[in-house]
Formats: C-alpha cells, structure tokens, sequence
C-alpha cells in the first residue's frame, strides 16, 4: 500500500503508477447477490450448465459492472491519503469491459494516478478532483476485464 501524509503529497505523484490490489476471488455469491441487487439473472452470469453448453466462455462470467465496482475495495489496497477525511465517487471519463470475469477466478486492480486538480472550497473543505486510470486484470489472462478512467472527489477536512 502506498500512503500520502498531504493531498499536495498524493498530486504531485500525478503521472505515476499508484500500485496494484492483491488478488481476489470473484465467488459465485458475489455474482448472485450482484444479479439479485441489480436485477440482472442472465443466464451467462448465474446458470452453470447453460453456459457450458452456450456461452463463448464455457462458463458463468461475472457482471461488468460487478467488476467495476470492486474498485472501491481494490483501491483502498493500494493507496490512502492519510489527511482526507472525506471521499466521494464523481464518476468516469471512460469505462470499457474488455474481458470476461470467469466465476471463481482471481481479480486484481492495478492504479495510475492520471492527474488531480484542486476543487472549489466546499464549506471551507479542501480537496482535489483525482482521476485515477484502473486495470482490473484476471490471473492467468493477458488481456484486462475492465479498464477505467474514475474520478473521486478527496477532501482533507
């Protein structure tokens, strides 16, 4: 893990590789409570022999968005601020699924931190806007299942 005293310490590493997340077990769980809380049961993501018989992958996927939104999660294992008191999800300049997640494989998140940009003072609140180009690569394939420009919004009081 990576850690920054300042935001001014966490800007001036803009341009350079945050680090990678350790890797994690997208489970057959995760993949259910993610179609139950989304409303997406597609038979790709949820039904085994189906998508043996099927599916290009031979087996069920995870969700994109289900990978995408282990980001927060991931992140939070490769780098903190330790003078913010406050972060917020703003949203994404770019997101593309360009890999398929196979239940019970290994996911990890790489980070570089493309720029941050101080915000307008928020009821006295200092902070920056960070954007934060994301890898989320599966063990043993070379090509990445998601990759993301985020932008959070990190305050320091």
């Amino acid at each position: 893990m990576q850690t920054f005293a300042t935001l001014a310490d966490f800007s001036a590493h803009a341009g350079q590789s945050l680090g990678e997340s350790a890797y994690m077990t997208v489970t057959p769980e995760m993949v259910q409570k993610f179609a139950d809380a989304t409303g997406d049961h597609q038979w790709i993501h949820l039904d085994e022999e189906k998508a043996r018989q099927f599916s290009p992958y031979g087996t069920t996927i995870a969700h994109g968005f289900l990978t995408l939104s282990l980001a927060p999660k991931l992140m939070a294992e490769i780098y903190r601020v330790e003078s913010v008191k406050m972060g917020i999800n703003y949203g994404a300049n770019k997101i593309r699924f360009t890999g398929a997640v196979p239940v019970g494989s290994r996911v990890r998140m790489k980070a570089w931190l493309h720029h941050a940009e101080p915000t307008n003072a928020n009821e006295g609140a200092t902070g920056v806007r960070a954007v934060v180009e994301c890898v989320f690569e599966v063990e043993g394939q070379q090509k990445p299942a998601c990759v993301a420009e985020l932008i959070s919004l990190l305050y320091e009081q």
